[in-house]
């Protein structure tokens, strides 16, 4: 959930702000596909680990979610301020780590019988198709309404993310959330990660300029790895109901 922090700080040097980048989602586009690549490949990693060695594969999750967090915030930074040549190998590494963590979850989908194979393609199917409606809506968003909409998803990133670390807390005692509840945070998750899809077309070029296409990559590359995570865990809800 690490775009909720990139999200506000976005939303807040975008206020006031007219286009200054109006060629910067294009220029972020082929790393954010790359980035997509190295975390498939993250996960085929992590589901090798968990069917070949599985007592591995929990201790390294914990320590690759450390890892993870951290280079977040330092390759974040560092795009922040043009060092593309620091930026991209970090950006690599953090795709590849999002992947090996998100492998626990795929692993689940595969075993959970009406989700499987074909709920992770729709899942992925699902991102690819708010991309498509995003960018038709988000490009041609008003002032009023697109800092109105940017401000409403924030707030509502804001709860989601308590919900989510309270709900990650209580599991870690022993205590998982009823299918019903679990279907309404994913429910909730989803909803909220199409509407930052769509605020993404609006704040992106008001935010980083054409040259600052690594940071906007991040962005837009975690906005569709949560919005696919959200999508598989509302599945798998949805098919392990009591």
């Amino acid at each position: 959930m690490s775009n909720t922090s990139n999200f506000r700080q976005a939303f807040r040097e975008a206020q006031s702000q007219s286009l200054v980048g109006p060629n910067v989602i294009a220029n972020a586009l082929p790393y954010v596909g790359g980035g997509l690549v190295l975390t498939a490949l993250g996960t085929y990693g992590g589901l090798g680990v968990i069917r070949t060695n599985p007592g591995l594969f929990f201790p390294t999750f914990i320590g690759a979610v450390i890892l993870e967090l951290i280079l977040f915030f330092v390759a974040q930074n560092v795009a922040s301020k043009g060092n593309k040549a620091v930026a991209l190998p970090l950006l690599g590494i953090y795709s590849l780590l999002s992947g090996y963590t998100l492998s626990g979850l795929v692993f689940l989908a595969l075993r959970t019988q009406g989700v499987g194979i074909q709920g992770i393609a729709i899942a992925a199917l699902g991102c690819g198709v708010t991309f498509i409606i995003a960018r038709q809506i988000g490009s041609n968003l008003s002032e009023s309404d697109g800092m109105a909409l940017t401000k409403t998803i924030s707030l509502g990133m804001i709860a989601l993310v308590v919900v989510c670390l309270t709900q990650f807390v209580f599991a870690l005692f022993g205590v998982y959330s009823p299918s019903w509840l679990e279907i309404g945070i994913s429910g909730l998750g989803v909803f909220l990660f199409v509407g930052v899809s769509v605020v993404d077309f609006y704040i992106l070029p008001r935010t980083y300029r054409n040259d600052e296409y690594l940071p906007a990559a991040l962005s837009m590359y975690l906005t569709y790895i949560n919005l696919f995570i959200f999508i598989l865990r509302l599945l798998i809800a949805i098919n392990s109901r009591d």
